[in-house]
């Protein structure tokens, strides 16, 4: 099953980057607001963070484009 995809597909599924640079700016901007006022504060800004990062990533540069696996 390993074979199934070419190596610069596989590579780019084996690492966590993107999820790490997620986190990282999600507690970024915790620390500057240091104490919510309740969880559904908390809840608002990461579901913030999560929208504008999604923006991003349908309307930005492909970071992983099949393209060329389905030719």
């Amino acid at each position: 099953m390993e074979d199934a995809l070419p190596e610069k597909y596989r590579r780019r599924l084996a690492t966590t980057n993107m999820q790490e640079r997620l986190n990282e700016e999600i507690r970024r901007r915790e620390r500057v607001i240091r104490i919510f006022p309740n969880e559904a504060s908390a809840t608002r800004l990461i579901g913030a963070m999560l929208a504008e990062k999604h923006e991003l990533w349908s309307t930005g540069r492909k970071y992983f484009d099949m393209q060329d696996f389905f030719e």
